[in-house]
């Protein structure tokens, strides 16, 4: 007898103790499902996400468009400068191999060559260019910053710098940008993250030199990642867990993927770089008006204690829905809500916990190689011996393919394996195509790992997003991403070191990818399971889905063990 009332008060303690945990997320859980895990309402914020989708494009991959490098360029000689450009080539450069030296002019009489218009001898000495550069615009049609302000030869250090300096800003403003949103809410980060980079993006059509150029590309950096994540993280805490997947995927696929389609073609037609930075930074402007059409996160709200406009903004999507919460369901989430009012989990609480440090730890590997990855064969769709814009072209063309495929499967195949088989597969491919020629060869692998890359980027996205506690997941988020910027500032000069052997930036990219692929099975399967609200459902989730161990097993056990004694 004793033994069965041990046994039912063991059970009612467990019992209690995972409602306890599952606390204020089940509950909103709960409002979400009665209210309709994709209503209308859910289907309209997916819909607002295209124009910051489309931004998203503009301010990471505009830069590459005003610095691109022509590659035909050439000493200027002044006094040639009537000539045209392919005579004043013939006449003062000297032949290298196939081609033609692009930093060093003969220092010949000028005078003696335009009378003779013959080419001084080629054992004549040559000196660096002093007067500036001859570009053919040819590969780039147009003027960009580099051609214009000749950061060419010595000064082929600027757009790289420029490049990382913009990726520091990123780091900056992912710290800044989600602290903000943890501490003010989704909306006033979403507001700020797109007017520093319309306004850092507009400044930069005035600079003159490198270090205000530099200033400029910082600000439009803060905006980089974070821009898009603030209204990714605030569209899926209002989705249910089932719709979560194709929300996050499709969102990627459609509009940050059309973005990267139509981003070379603008730059094409426009045809200067000016104009171009005008035509992609002035419509940001319009998150002035964000306020007024899209809510407040919710879940942030409840989690801050403000639940009187969590619930205000739950019923207007009852509302425009058209259902109907019950009223016992709302009030188990006004009650949880507020009594976890006071709890202000930040940033600092997620380190405090050694399982979730862990798990930011791996999550930050993987995603760190992820971005490396992605960036760095975009940045060498100038170097891989095709035209720059169609290579760009088709290399982004991958994304809507690839993320659509992520979004049928994910919820089937889950998070793990589709960050572990396509990372693996893109590092297979990268390391391959480091020893084949330039052109058609690698240009098709290049594209077929950029396939693979976006699957575990949008994979890894997503399972950050769903990890990381409500009370610090904008900040936790951040901080990955904030991760993969510093990855990201490396990739510039992962693909400057081409100059000192070809196949290098290759050869890096592909290691990392297989190295960071192992940390994958580190981490807890979110497929089908509810974001955790506070730390210490975190906890919980972790250590009790990951191959590390099952907590629950655990207690399983010493419930166990404590039965076997009492017996």
């Amino acid at each position: 007898m004793r033994i069965k009332q041990s046994e039912s008060i063991g059970m009612e303690e467990k019992e209690q103790m995972k409602k306890k945990e599952a606390g204020d997320s089940d509950a909103l859980e709960n409002v979400l499902y009665h209210v309709g895990g994709m209503g209308l309402y859910q289907r309209m914020l997916f819909l607002s996400m295209l124009p910051v989708g489309i931004f998203f494009a503009f301010i990471y991959f505009g830069q590459m468009f005003i610095t691109a490098t022509p590659q035909q360029h050439w000493c200027h000689v002044p006094e040639l400068a009537h000539l045209d450009m392919e005579t004043r080539r013939n006449l003062s450069v000297p032949r290298v191999g196939d081609g033609w030296a692009q930093c060093a002019v003969y220092a010949a009489n000028w005078s003696l060559v335009l009378h003779t218009m013959q080419p001084p001898e080629p054992s004549t000495p040559t000196v660096p260019c002093q007067h500036g550069w001859d570009f053919q615009l040819g590969d780039i049609p147009y003027h960009t910053v580099v051609s214009e302000r000749g950061w060419v030869c010595e000064y082929s250090g600027y757009a790289p710098l420029a490049q990382t300096i913009y990726f520091v800003g990123s780091l900056v403003g992912g710290i800044f940008f989600g602290w903000m949103a943890d501490r003010f809410g989704r909306v006033p980060a979403l507001v700020g993250t797109h007017l520093v980079a319309c306004v850092g993006g507009l400044g930069t059509i005035y600079t003159t030199d490198i270090w205000d150029f530099i200033f400029c590309r910082f600000l439009v950096g803060m905006a980089f990642d974070n821009n898009f994540m603030m209204l990714y993280i605030l569209v899926l805490e209002y989705v249910g867990p089932r719709h979560r997947t194709w929300v996050a995927s499709m969102a990627t696929a459609l509009f940050f993927g059309g973005g990267c389609l139509l981003l070379p073609w603008i730059a094409y037609f426009i045809a200067d770089w000016r104009k171009f930075l005008w035509a992609t930074s002035l419509p940001m402007a319009v998150c002035v008006f964000v306020p007024f059409v899209i809510p407040e996160s919710a879940r942030w709200l409840a989690s801050r204690g403000r639940v009187n406009q969590a619930v205000k903004i739950l019923k207007r999507i009852e509302k425009i829905n058209g259902t109907k919460i019950p009223q016992d369901v709302m009030d188990e989430f006004i009650v949880s809500s507020s009594q976890t009012r006071q709890s202000r989990e930040s940033l600092v609480d997620l380190f405090r916990s050694g399982p979730l440090r862990n798990m930011i730890i791996f999550m930050v590997v993987i995603y760190m190689a992820c971005a490396m990855m992605f960036d760095g064969l975009v940045r060498m769709s100038e170097g891989l011996g095709l035209d720059f814009f169609i290579t760009f072209t088709l290399t982004s063309a991958t994304e809507i393919p690839s993320v659509t495929f992520v979004a049928i499967v994910l919820d089937r195949w889950g998070r793990r394996k589709l960050t572990i088989g396509p990372i693996v597969t893109a590092g297979t491919f990268t390391l391959i195509a480091a020893f084949l020629s330039k052109g058609v060869p690698q240009v098709a692998l290049a594209i077929a790992s950029r396939f693979m890359i976006n699957m575990s980027y949008t994979a890894i996205v997503q399972w950050s997003a769903e990890l990381v506690p409500t009370g610090a997941r904008a900040s936790g988020s951040a901080l990955i991403h904030v991760s993969g910027y510093i990855a990201t500032m490396m990739s510039p000069f992962i693909v400057y070191s081409e100059r000192f052997w070809s196949s290098l930036p290759l050869l890096i990219l592909g290691g990392t990818a297989l190295l960071a692929s192992s940390f994958a099975f580190l981490l807890p399967e979110t497929m089908g399971r509810p974001m955790p609200q506070t730390i210490v459902e975190g906890e919980k989730f972790v250590m009790s889905h990951t191959v590390c161990g099952k907590a629950e097993d655990e207690d399983e056990l010493k419930y166990e063990k404590q039965k076997a004694l009492i017996t």
